[in-house]
């Protein structure tokens, strides 16, 4: 059955070629102006025509559609999205919507690992030194990394992302713990819940934040949660910034209740030159990079044809969220 799809998604020519060859048979409608992950794009009329909509599409013009089937948003976080009363639209209107974590979870895990891995090596330091053989900061930066081989990790927010980085971690035998508001039981490692969590944070070496943004995770690294943590222990964030209270993070870097930070994500984005996270000198940060790689564009139009070949067959649909 031929589709009327919306393309909400910035192409260029070989990407529309792309998109033209595996949606034959289907007519696309292309707006001039389309939407990006940060900014909102602008409906064309026959928006309200179409069945299926991949991008980043507006959640108020998504409401109003009639025709509307099915959503393919083309980011892993589905923040614009993620609202109760959205959630609750789409549910009675039986509308699927899907996000593209299968894009980014291998670039994203890999990210963390190399974070992991930087920490435990002491990378940035050994990287900013010329400390001569068998000096004292040769040997402080000699002995100040710790093997990650039986450290315990706590891996906030176990989706796709999580689920990859934990595989990526297996030849470390470390002991991973997920924490989930709601445990499927397939996560293969053991799970906590709200109740469970301080003591998990706690015996945690390796805190990894992959939460997104909601009304539920606003600063949900606070100043309480980040005080249950051992001194010894690094926080990572790869999800979004907002999850974690920026001035509470400082606090503990300086009085080195936590040993380093390693950020990919803050907020704003990006942050200040003078904000006082980047003159911690145990603070690493990357401009919200760890989701990207060669082809990251090709892929994510990849993943909305393989989903359209589901959706036609009638099949489950791959990342579905709502």
């Amino acid at each position: 059955m031929p589709h009327k799809i919306y393309i909400d998604f910035v192409l260029t020519p070989e990407l529309h070629k792309r998109l033209q060859n595996g949606t034959t048979g289907h007519e696309l409608v292309i707006p001039s102006k389309p939407a990006s992950v940060l900014g909102l794009g602008e409906i064309e009329p026959a928006f309200y025509d179409c069945d299926i909509i991949f991008g980043q599409p507006q959640t108020e013009a998504a409401g109003k559609s009639e025709s509307l089937k099915w959503i393919q948003v083309s980011s892993s976080g589905i923040t614009r999205y993620d609202t109760p009363e959205f959630r609750e639209l789409m549910t009675q209107r039986g509308i699927s919507v899907c996000n593209s974590a299968h894009v980014y979870n291998e670039a994203c895990a890999d990210h963390a690992l190399a974070f992991m891995l930087a920490q435990s090596r002491q990378l940035p330091q050994a990287l900013a030194s010329t400390a001569p053989n068998g000096s004292e900061d040769w040997q402080a930066i000699r002995s100040g990394g710790v093997p990650l081989r039986g450290q315990r990790v706590l891996i906030l927010g176990f989706g796709a992302i999580g689920r990859r980085l934990a595989k990526l971690l297996a030849p470390f035998e470390m002991k991973l713990t997920a924490y989930r508001r709601t445990p499927r039981g397939d996560e293969g490692m053991p799970v906590v819940g709200e109740a469970d969590l301080p003591a998990a944070l706690a015996a945690a070496d390796h805190v990894i934040n992959i939460l997104p943004d909601s009304a539920a995770t606003q600063h949900f690294f606070n100043a309480d949660r980040f005080a249950q943590l051992k001194p010894s222990s690094t926080f990572y964030n790869i999800g979004r910034g907002t999850t974690v209270d920026q001035d509470a993070l400082v606090q503990v870097l300086e009085s080195k209740q936590l040993r380093e930070a390693w950020l990919d994500v803050t907020d704003p984005e990006p942050l200040p030159q003078d904000h006082d996270l980047r003159k911690q000198p145990n603070c690493f940060i990357t401009p919200h990079t760890a989701g990207g790689f060669a082809g990251e564009a090709e892929a994510c139009i990849d993943h909305f044809l393989k989903n359209l070949a589901r959706f036609d067959a009638g099949e489950d649909l791959e990342n579905r969220v709502i």
